[in-house]
């Protein structure tokens, strides 16, 4: 694979220096090559991304039971952070602190583990390019692990956000900015450009990666005012007993998780399928305002997909700036997207724009006008849906379903891809325009808020409270129905 891969794209250096040339009769076979090229190219990277430490081998040569929980002396524990401080300029140490940690993360985070190496696919390689970048350390990868999960939504309780979980005036601070439609906290390429940053700050300030570790918890105002408590100590483990609480079990965390993730095959643990991977994204820019669901539409992508690629955009939108805000999405719809740009603006127009200068437009006078402003997108079935949930989510009808998509039955599975036809009339008669929407509701799913659900469709809260006066606003359940239009 790797000699075919060599070939092709010697060939498409051979073109680049202009030692061939193609004619317009070729236009075809040259697209033809980029796929070839693309494609093969994603099968390359698929053959080399290996799992470091080859973990289906270690489970079976050290014939684990599914489910089983390995078990280990402290030693054992001890000998491996020992291998791993030998390869890092972090202080792993082998203490009760971090020993208590770490089995209590063998056992009870285990789930936790399985999802954040799958989650790591698609970051780890861009973590470990911008900590080279900087010449950091590359077990600050793991950091990440314990700020947000690698989920670059999650915000905590005190407004902190993204991936490295950065307050507002921090991320400022180090060029991160938001508006409206963008916080580029969310971003991961740039919040981590702006984590390294900060680290290395913190680094040049206490020259010890513990230290930083507990500044970048706490902040250095409070890591300063330990250090003063301690009498003037500057180790990590001799300032803990007077830093905030939360920063005291900060680093043994950041160890346990290093560990974890290090040796998480020694444990039994399988890393969850990755979704999609970072080395077979890329970008586009665009010059227009665009939402998510156009471009879920023309390249029959879910939503959610472009959601987790595109975490920087806080209303599923990407806005129309000077420069062009960008896109990432897997390289085939990319290549795809570059084709039919001019297609993407146009169906936007008709979305968002026609239809809405149809339902706002003049009075008719003597006639009945039904103005159908139809819309497509692909639902991903998930466990519990039935067609009857889906039409209402989408305010269609289960028999327009099973048109659009050749069923003979209302037998759906799980993973189904469905094209389903989100439609509103518009009705003017006698000079009186009378405007009637189909109601339209949204199936409560697990990690859902009422205010994800109205950034979802582009709504305040106070607008879809307005839609949903009888619901308790700050406890929704799973499958709880909640009116969208």
């Amino acid at each position: 694979m790797k000699k075919a891969l060599l070939v092709i794209l010697s060939i498409s250096c051979l073109n680049a220096n202009g030692q061939q040339e193609w004619t317009a009769e070729d236009s075809l076979k040259g697209e033809a090559l980029i796929t070839m090229i693309e494609q093969s190219l994603e099968a390359f990277y698929a053959e080399n991304a290996t799992e470091p430490g080859n973990y289906d081998s270690v489970i079976a040569a050290l014939n684990f039971e599914a489910g089983e929980i390995p078990e280990y002396s402290d030693e054992v524990y001890c000998e491996r952070l020992n291998v791993m401080n030998e390869m890092s300029p972090f202080h792993l140490d082998c203490n009760e602190t971090t020993l208590s940690t770490i089995k209590f993360f063998v056992t009870k985070r285990r789930g936790f583990a399985r999802v954040v190496l799958g989650r790591s696919e698609l970051y780890f390689d861009m973590f470990e390019e911008k900590l080279a970048k900087y010449n950091l350390p590359i077990e600050l990868k793991y950091l990440a692990v314990i700020e947000s999960g690698l989920r670059p939504q999650v915000k905590s309780r005190a407004g902190a956000l993204g991936l490295w979980q950065f307050m507002y005036r921090t991320g400022r601070l180090f060029g991160l900015t938001e508006n409206s439609y963008i916080d580029e906290r969310m971003d991961p390429e740039l919040a981590t450009e702006a984590a390294c940053q900060y680290l290395k700050k913190l680094y040049d300030i206490y020259d010890d990666w513990n230290m930083a570790l507990a500044a970048y918890n706490a902040g250095p105002g409070n890591v300063n005012k330990a250090i003063r408590r301690s009498g003037n100590k500057l180790t990590y483990w001799e300032v803990r007993p007077f830093l905030p609480r939360e920063t005291q079990g900060y680093v043994p965390n950041f160890i346990a998780a290093a560990y974890l993730l290090t040796y998480h095959a020694e444990h039994n643990i399988i890393p969850a399928e990755a979704k999609i991977k970072f080395e077979v994204t890329d970008t586009m820019c665009l010059n227009k305002g665009v939402h998510f669901a156009s471009i879920a539409e023309l390249l029959e992508m879910e939503l959610e997909d472009i959601e987790l690629l595109n975490p920087i955009y806080k209303r599923s939108y990407i806005p129309k700036s000077v420069t062009g805000q960008c896109v990432r999405l897997p390289m085939d719809k990319i290549g795809k997207l570059v084709s039919l740009e001019d297609s993407l603006y146009k169906l936007e127009y008709a979305r968002y724009v026609q239809g809405t200068e149809q339902t706002t437009g003049t009075q008719t006078t003597n006639t009945t006008t039904n103005t159908n402003a139809s819309s497509y997108t692909y639902h991903k079935v998930r466990s519990g849906e039935t067609l009857g949930t889906i039409a209402s989510r989408y305010g269609t009808s289960v028999k327009d379903i099973q048109t659009l998509n050749g069923l003979s039955s209302t037998r759906i599975y799980v993973g189904q891809r469905l094209k389903v036809k989100a439609s509103t009339s518009t009705t003017t008669t006698n000079h009186t325009p009378t405007n009637t929407t189909t109601k339209k509701y949204y199936t409560v799913r697990s990690g859902d808020t009422f205010g994800r659900i109205a950034q979802r469709y582009n709504m305040s809260v106070s607008q879809l409270q307005r839609l949903n006066p009888g619901i308790n606003i700050h406890r929704l359940s799973i499958g709880q129905k909640i009116r969208v239009k």
